[in-house]
């Protein structure tokens, strides 16, 4: 599927750009998708995604990006901040969840807003908010609409984290569900309790306050139509960052009729079809404006697919991770190891591929880079900056010195090189399903294990442990994650 990037790469530390010259920044995050979900122009594919396949070949796709974490909070975190969630936290915000961000917080939307750039955030954002902020006195948390003033100001959600626009829906299957705009409400939850709704695929919704309004169908075509008008407004002299975070293929499996039937993977790959639909219209809208040329393009997503990619092997015959072992929730590469592409005409080779070891923390560097943002080392520590990879030119490789996955607590993977090690006597988080480890050829390892050690370029399916067989790799892979987990940095100190 993808081949190795061509050429020696090298760093950047004498480039700079101008502020006449300071790219547009586009990120389309896209909710639980495996690596094997985007077609990248295979005609075999089941499902097929013509628009992601066209942003890669105007760019770099990566065989080899991954998310910090294998659920969406912590990943969205990583992302934000370059730095890794595991360092304050870990597990996802919950219904009526506070903000995982402390005032201080370097941010990449504080960051460009600091550069000069208009900034901007659509969809879901899953990173809590102050909903006692809005309690009325005396009222209990979660239990109704009656116990929250609804037309009060809405903190501690994007605005207040370098955004200067925000509309969405917060998280599309955690209450409250309405429409937010900016930090006001823009639907009100008027019923106490949700009533289910007819579904197209899987999935279902918590309880807890709905607007009279509100349709899960209407998400994703929404915030796209959204995304769209801001772009729209944009003047071409005036640098901005989008981040549009999608809310599929994530449960519920929503996919509108018009997409129904469009995919050989059931309604998840309908929805997977649709969602390639909203890539196509961002990129539309940024060609009418005349703004492709300018603009950095980034797809990726979350974490891996949803626990029903079991069920999709069996009946379609579809693998959403690929050749690779594990979903979302996993610390196997199918949970962390995610689409990762970047488009920037005129700077990245079309067409070009890397098997360049990546994460979504090291964006943020990234960035810093490109807009003259000088990080102090207190800023995006687990970050590194990924201009030699996407330019072609040298460096020293690999460029990462390891890469840590995680999800949950005390359960760590650590990548260097063609090996990864985790602290456990398994990466998977749930049960895998017999007919799926019958189908790879795939055992569980048992629960006395002390650790799992893999080569993923001999065993990208991480089916032989070569924990007894390597003790001294074992040894130095676990003092180095342990340092890791004591506070040292993962990316180098910055001069």
């Amino acid at each position: 599927m993808f081949k190795k990037a061509v050429g020696i790469l090298a760093l950047l530390s004498n480039i700079g750009f101008s502020a006449e010259s300071r790219p547009n920044v586009v990120i389309l995050y896209a909710d639980d998708m495996g690596v094997a979900d985007v077609s990248y122009g295979n005609a075999k594919a089941k499902i097929q995604t013509p628009n992601i396949d066209r942003l890669a070949s105007r760019g770099m796709s990566f065989s080899d990006g991954h998310s910090s974490s294998g659920i969406c909070t912590p990943s969205r975190f990583a992302l934000l901040t370059g730095q890794h969630h595991w360092r304050r936290f870990h597990g996802i915000v919950g219904a009526f969840g506070k903000t995982v961000f402390e005032p201080d917080d370097f941010t990449i939307a504080k960051m460009f807003k600091k550069q000069g750039y208009r900034t901007s955030c659509f969809g879901k954002w899953h990173l809590g908010w102050d909903f006692d902020a809005i309690r009325k006195p005396g009222k209990p948390k979660q239990t109704s609409a009656a116990s929250y003033d609804w037309t009060k100001r809405f903190p501690d959600g994007p605005l207040d984290q370098g955004f200067d626009r925000y509309f969405g829906d917060g998280t599309i299957n955690f209450p409250p569900y309405c429409w937010i705009d900016n930090d006001r409400f823009a639907t009100i939850p008027t019923k106490p309790v949700m009533k289910s709704k007819p579904l197209a695929g899987a999935g279902s919704f918590r309880a807890g306050p709905m607007a009279e309004s509100w349709n899960p169908y209407d998400i994703l075509p929404t915030i796209t139509k959204k995304t769209v008008e801001w772009i729209e407004e944009q003047k071409a002299d005036e640098p901005f960052f989008v981040y549009l975070a999608f809310n599929s293929p994530h449960y519920p499996i929503v996919p509108n009729k018009e997409f129904h039937g469009k995919s050989q993977a059931g309604f998840y790959g309908d929805f997977m079809i649709e969602t390639d639909a909203m890539v196509g219209k961002v990129i539309a809208a940024l060609e009418k404006k005349g703004l492709l040329e300018n603009t950095i393009v980034i797809f990726t997503a979350d974490n891996g697919a949803e626990n029903l990619g079991f069920d999709r092997l069996e009946k379609f015959n579809h693998w959403s991770s690929g050749e690779f072992r594990g979903l979302k929730r996993d610390i196997y590469e199918g949970g962390h190891r995610v689409p990762f592409i970047v488009s920037w005409p005129g700077k990245i080779k079309e067409g070009s591929h890397s098997s360049e070891v990546v994460s979504q923390v090291d964006l943020a560097a990234t960035f810093a880079k490109i807009t003259g943002y000088k990080l102090n080392n207190r800023e995006a520590i687990d970050s590194y900056n990924l201009l030699p990879v996407l330019t072609g030119k040298e460096y020293q490789k690999p460029l990462r010195t390891a890469t840590v996955q995680n999800t949950a607590k005390n359960k760590y993977a650590l990548r260097q090189g063609d090996w990864v090690y985790l602290n456990t006597s398994s990466g998977a988080a749930q049960k895998e399903k017999k007919e799926y480890l019958e189908h790879f050829g795939l055992k569980t390892y048992p629960k006395e294990t002390p650790g799992l050690l893999f080569n993923l370029k001999e065993d990208p399916r991480q089916s032989k442990n070569l924990y007894q067989q390597h003790p001294d790799k074992v040894a130095a892979m676990d003092k180095l994650l342990k340092a890791y987990r004591n506070g040292q940095r993962c990316a180098p100190e910055r001069k």
